[in-house]
């Protein structure tokens, strides 16, 4: 497959890491592919690989959308930009996320492209360009409503019209970000739709060139067609999810992956006896405990306890006890043959029943970014080919 896909990481037996990650690539594909199906014909897409791929592998998923044709990655920080560049990643790839001043240099060394939020940083960005790296494409971004990074209304109009860019700088794109896409209630995301559509307007009117703009991420795509622009930002859509149920566009997306690990040694437990941690969870019968070699420190939260759903023998069972660092405990009372070795879904598909980040963010009362950014490095990530 791609470089990455025999990386050290990858190498990684799975007789030596019983607990992985498996990241089905068709799925991606199909992701993507639905996505396409829903866009106009000349809406780019800026394809979201932080948090190392939403817990898929940056490198992996950036190589794969790669071949399908996305040629813009949203990164949050130069420290993610570099990672790909040094992976051999040569498309465009614009830093979503606040840059310091001393990261500059990285910046340009790595040919990353700045999403500039204050003028202090522009100004500093067009002072450290050589003559031949000018006009240095970045984008601007506004807030309209997030009240994290972004120029004020106000303050762009005049950082637009600076004499930063008439040399230094090439404004490649104007953007902002919503910040309740994913409410029912759509008052204030029109409103910040309705807010930057007048700057773009206001800044037309100066003669401001605005090659370009977006501010749909995910909610915004599926609840907002008219947030699309000329380019969107999927990040959790790609990787199998919506954050709401309730939208406008209907996507058919496939869950990109599932966590999986083995029994390491059942035992059996009489009625009235306390497990793990505190004994937290007390046994009401005779039972069977199977207990499994991940933990807290894979990214299996601990607020799961006595909440979370585990699949084995095509069998859904609890959670019981408290999550350690290394091993959760499940109740394999009701599934007879279940034996050490056998395979264990946290997260995934087995036989007809199936347990999503939605539901373990449901559990832990979160969000599905969370459960997915949250698996770590400890899980070894095994790349399912395209088909």
């Amino acid at each position: 497959m791609t470089a990455h896909l025999s990386s050290p990481t990858s190498l990684i037996s799975s007789q030596l890491s019983p607990t992985i990650a498996t990241i089905h690539l068709s799925a991606l594909a199909h992701n993507l592919a639905e996505l396409r199906r829903v866009l106009a014909p000349s809406c780019e897409i800026l394809a979201i690989v932080k948090a190392d791929g939403y817990g898929h592998g940056s490198i992996a998923m950036a190589e794969t959308l790669s071949q399908l044709g996305i040629t813009k990655f949203g990164v949050a920080s130069i420290q993610e930009g570099v990672t790909l560049r040094e992976a051999g990643l040569t498309e465009t790839i614009i830093v979503l996320g606040g840059i310091f001043s001393w990261q500059l240099g990285d910046l340009i060394h790595y040919s990353l492209t700045p999403v500039i939020s204050d003028a202090s940083i522009g100004r500093q960005l067009g002072e450290k360009l050589s003559p031949s790296q000018m006009p240095f494409p970045v984008h601007v971004k506004i807030d309209t409503g997030m009240r994290r990074l972004g120029f004020t209304p106000e303050s762009v109009l005049d950082f637009l019209d600076s004499p930063l860019f008439r040399g230094p700088l090439l404004l490649e794109s104007l953007m902002t970000h919503l910040a309740d896409a994913d409410n029912t209630n759509p008052d204030f995301t029109l409103k910040q739709l309705d807010e930057f559509q007048t700057i773009v307007t206001q800044l037309r009117s100066q003669g401001t060139l605005i090659p370009s703009l977006h501010a749909a991420n995910t909610a915004g795509i599926v609840s907002y067609p008219q947030s699309h622009c000329d380019m969107v930002r999927p990040g959790l859509l790609l990787y199998g999810y919506q954050p709401t149920s309730s939208s406008t566009i209907t996507l058919d997306l496939q869950p990109a992956l599932t966590l999986s690990t083995k029994v390491v040694q059942t035992r059996d437990v009489p009625a009235g006896e306390g497990l793990s941690y505190n004994g937290l969870y007390r046994t009401t019968r005779a039972s069977r405990i199977g207990i499994l070699p991940i933990g807290y420190a894979h990214g299996y939260n601990r607020l799961l306890s006595n909440r979370g759903e585990a699949l084995i023998g095509k069998t859904r069972v609890p959670i019981v006890g408290r999550i350690c660092m290394d091993m959760t405990l499940i109740d394999i009372t009701d599934v007879p043959h279940a034996q050490v070795g056998d395979d264990v879904v946290l997260l995934g598909r087995q036989g007809a029943e199936e347990i999503s980040a939605i539901d373990i963010a449901n559990w832990q009362e979160s969000i599905p970014y969370e459960v997915l950014c949250s698996i770590g490095p400890r899980v070894n990530r095994v790349y399912e080919p395209m088909t």
